[in-house]
């Protein structure tokens, strides 16, 4: 049992939005079990005195690609929009293997639980010919050791540059090939019950590098097994104009004649739609990850997030990959959110509530988790505390949730709590040592840039493994 004792402040987010002072706090297992004004501590619970501490449900990250954690800023890809920077990026995913896989998910994950992230999803879509290990599995059990709820999808793609696709043909599947695979993930991996830790999603990764058979048949399996789907769109226009080009449809038609609409569907990005297209979103609810650092890393544009909302679109928040990011930087999200819609829709576009509210409730929604997103008695123990005596919050605590989406310059948090486990403690990983990810991380990093053909100077105190 952990007892959150004397909480400076709780943001439940629960619909009636109650934010609570001075309460304790009981998680007995997975589960918040008690919170009232007073609670004995049990025997044998842990008591965190969270008297200068805001509490409030982990975040949602809705989509990532955990393996770019190991090509940031790389020089080539700096000042490049989307399809340049994947062109050049190809040729180094191209080198992935399992050592990669393992190492960059190790990373990610601790950025993510570091930043107050408790569930994550990620696209894993580049498979490298000749590697024969099971690399989602690699992901899955890597996740499973961080302490992060995790939803991996498994990401594919089928048209490579001889088919009129993006990526190279070293990186592209046969269509029944990513078929057999994607059954045997769900079936080995995906658990349907409430408070799983582990759950699969199946997610061809966009129009322009599928063929249109695997994205119809990825939708009948994956509504056979139960499972929900997930894809780039709507991202640039580039896209869009490819998408015109090659079928006569705008993306989010296409999408539609595939049977890529419903509760069971989320698309990362979202940016370019019309009027139209939103209320069609809104009346399938078919769910937006809204990717803001990484729209601005890529020029992609602004996603049109508060005409969602007020449409009824569900939306939620993401990182989107390390490679155009160029964290995993969940507390930096929110403020991004917030400054770009603020940016582009006037002063009164978004409020930091909203965001707050995206990162959790709305993430959880689009995963089908309701057990998750916010503070409320029999839901998970999926919980942050970040003490507000910090540097970047002093003058800020006139309103303290708001304070972690405006100021702040260390966006770490002091406590997460994943299925009633703590795993960050004190500031700290709990379940990882840093400086081993780091170090892994590097030497993985250095060895695909240098077998993709990219000159990269290797720093002198960077030892090899």
């Amino acid at each position: 049992m952990i007892l959150l004792r004397n909480v400076f402040q709780l943001a439940t987010m629960n619909d009636a939005g109650d934010v609570l002072t001075g309460v304790d706090v009981l998680v007995d297992g997975a589960k918040v079990a008690r919170i009232e004004d007073s609670i004995d501590p049990p025997e044998g619970a842990r008591v965190i005195d969270c008297s200068s501490m805001l509490v409030l449900p982990g975040f949602v990250n809705l989509h990532h690609h955990f393996y770019q954690t190991l090509q940031r800023n790389v020089p080539q890809a700096q000042n490049q929009k989307l399809f340049d920077w994947l062109t050049t990026l190809y040729e180094v995913w191209a080198t992935l293997d399992a050592e990669a896989i393992r190492a960059s998910t190790r990373l990610a994950c601790a950025e993510l639980l570091l930043t107050g992230c408790t569930m994550a999803s990620d696209q894993m879509y580049v498979f490298p010919e000749g590697v024969d290990e099971d690399l989602i599995g690699i992901e899955v059990e890597a996740a499973r050791e961080m302490g992060i709820r995790f939803h991996p999808t498994r990401g594919s793609m089928s048209r490579g540059k001889s088919d009129g696709g993006l990526p190279p043909d070293a990186v592209v599947q046969k269509e029944e090939e990513v078929l057999k695979d994607s059954e045997r993930l769900v079936e080995h991996f995906h658990d349907p019950e409430p408070f799983a830790m582990t759950r699969m999603a199946l997610a061809p990764c966009s129009p322009f590098s599928v063929t249109d058979r695997l994205m119809t048949e990825t939708a009948a399996l994956a509504r056979e097994k139960g499972v929900l789907l997930h894809t780039h769109l709507a991202e640039t226009p580039d896209e869009t104009d490819y998408c015109l080009e090659r079928y006569g449809l705008r993306p989010l038609a296409l999408m539609e004649k595939h049977g890529w609409v419903g509760r069971d569907v989320w698309f990362a990005h979202g940016i370019h739609f019309e009027p139209g297209e939103l209320e069609l979103l809104a009346g399938t609810g078919t769910g937006i990850a809204h990717c803001p650092t990484s729209n601005m890393r890529l020029s992609s544009g602004v996603a049109p997030v508060p005409a969602m909302l007020a449409g009824g679109v569900r939306v939620g928040l993401a990182v989107d990959g390390s490679a155009s990011n160029d964290t995993s930087d969940m507390l930096g999200e929110l403020r991004n959110c917030l400054l770009v819609q603020l940016l582009a829709g006037g002063p009164e576009a978004m409020t930091a509530e909203a965001v707050v509210r995206l990162a959790t409730r709305g993430g959880a929604a689009i995963l089908g988790r309701d057990e998750c997103g916010s503070v409320e008695v029999g839901k998970a123990a999926d919980l942050v505390a970040i003490d507000m005596r910090r540097l970047g919050y002093a003058g800020a605590l006139s309103d303290p949730l708001a304070a972690i989406v405006y100021a702040g310059f260390d966006h770490t948090v002091d406590y997460t709590i994943v299925h009633g486990r703590v795993v960050v403690d004190g500031g700290k990983l709990a379940t990882a040592d840093a400086d081993e990810i780091v170090a892994k991380a590097n030497e993985a990093s250095f060895r695909m840039l240098k077998a993709a053909g990219i000159s990269s100077r290797r720093p002198p105190w960077l030892s090899h493994t």
